[in-house]
């Protein structure tokens, strides 16, 4: 058990592990950088620390200032979120020997799942598929060898790498020659790991991921799946639970070897296995995030669950007992970003005229207000629209209506909500036919 939660992030997940938080009467500490001082979660925590300034590299990922926080504000455990420190091995490691709880997986499963070669061969082994390729890291002449047993287009990824980061498609051998050295540096100056690894490349995908909660008594349940096929540059826009691709049978199958998956690896604490899924309907395992992730909300409003508070209470060694999980309706979250909505460019500034939507099967997770001044430096989200609806069909009518009343208005400020406007009124997102390939069509 624990009192005192350090929120080891910042901006809307900082807020919602927050709001977690206290609704278990736990107290919580915000850390800052000099840029967030007038952010929501600093105004929202019980106390707030500032631990540097704006760059991430001397405040928020700056484990030395993070540690020297929880020291003086004698937090017991600290809440990673996700992005930053939230999947690094060695800060839930040091975090662990200090005697504070992570609210997360351990250290050790950390590494296993953050090492993809490793986490392939804990899949393969309780019969998750495949996409054909190495089950080792490789190098350069291997790679050139199995490329040309597999056939081409493959592609080349970090096998430190996570989060659509250090991938590399590759059409064809003059292309794996010059790619694959630039791969390995920006492996190596990323990650600080320039193994690669090498598999086929699924043609048109659709992107299908299984949220996971587990605890340390050996339940482990899986709250269904989620589609994220409308990505741009392997990031995630607009996610939606269920899939309207997956059919019944091939849920439950894929369910009970991802349990079977965390088993094996002893997870603890929520994550997400994600999977390719091709035309044929045939799935591959790519990654498991050992986080909580950004799009966690749609499986919450047709489960009914919440989550962060799971996670909290697998933290605190609560044993998890849910009865039979059920999937009611249809969820859709919408990222908005502070970025044009045609070139994708970052677009910080202030927030003068802030309208949001409201009305049944509406959720907005943010913390932005209105005299907010969005800074440059961090991840350009805002905040994350959620819809719910009977079918599917509502919750793209919901959506609709939602995006209609969103405003967010202010000096050089610009964010991607006619984007999400134009993908609802786009046929083949309305009948569920859309894959990653899809945002790169809609803006040629």
């Amino acid at each position: 058990m624990f009192k005192k939660v350090l929120i080891a992030n910042r901006g809307e997940i900082a807020v919602r592990a927050i709001r977690a938080c206290r609704e278990l009467g736990l107290k919580t500490v915000a850390i800052y950088s000099d840029a967030d001082k007038n952010s929501l979660h600093v105004e929202l925590a019980d106390e707030a620390i500032c631990i540097g300034p704006a760059n991430p590299s001397e405040s928020y990922l700056d484990i030395p200032k993070i540690m020297a926080a929880l020291e003086v504000s004698k937090a017991d455990a600290v809440y990673p979120g996700y992005g930053f420190l939230s999947e690094n091995p060695k800060f839930a490691e040091i975090v662990e020997r200090s005697g504070v709880k992570f609210i997360g997986p351990t250290s050790e499963v950390l590494a296993k799942i953050g090492d993809k070669v490793l986490a392939k061969q804990v899949a393969k082994k309780v019969g998750l598929p495949l996409v054909p390729g190495s089950e080792e890291p490789l190098e350069f002449n291997e790679a050139l060898k199995l490329a040309s047993h597999i056939g081409y287009p493959v592609v080349i990824k970090a096998a430190a790498g996570g989060g659509g980061r250090g991938i590399r498609i590759i059409r064809d051998e003059k292309e794996l020659r010059e790619k694959f050295p630039v791969a390995r540096k920006e492996a190596e100056i990323s990650f600080g790991d320039g193994r690669l690894y090498l598999e086929k490349y699924v043609i048109n995908p659709k992107h299908i991921e299984f949220q996971v909660i587990a605890d340390e008594y050996g339940n482990v349940y899986v709250l269904g799946e989620r589609e994220c096929s409308i990505q741009r540059r392997h990031q995630k826009l607009i996610e939606e639970a269920p899939s309207s691709s997956v059919s019944e049978d091939m849920r439950k199958e894929i369910a009970k070897k991802v349990a079977d998956f965390c088993r094996e690896l002893g997870y603890t604490s929520a994550g997400t296995v994600e999977f390719l899924m091709d035309e044929e309907g045939n799935f591959y395992f790519m990654e498991m995030n050992g986080r909580i992730q950004v799009e966690h909300p749609v499986t919450e409003m047709v489960t009914g669950l919440d989550i962060v508070k799971l996670q909290l209470l697998t933290a605190m060694g609560e044993e998890i007992k849910l009865s039979q999980i059920e999937i009611k309706g249809f969820a859709i979250e919408f990222r908005i970003n502070a970025e044009d909505p045609d070139t994708f460019t970052p677009s910080p500034g202030l927030i003068e005229k802030l309208r949001i939507p409201g009305g049944p099967g509406i959720r907005v997770d943010t913390h932005i207000y209105q005299g907010y001044s969005v800074p440059p430096y961090y991840d350009s989200l805002l905040t994350k629209l959620i819809v719910w609806g009977n079918t599917r069909e509502e919750a793209i009518a919901r959506g609709r209506r939602a995006l209609e009343e969103f405003v967010i208005e202010g000096k050089n400020i610009k964010t991607n909500i006619e984007f999400h406007k134009r993908v609802l009124m786009q046929k083949e997102f309305i009948e569920g036919k859309h894959d990653i390939t899809f945002v790169e069509r809609m803006l040629v």
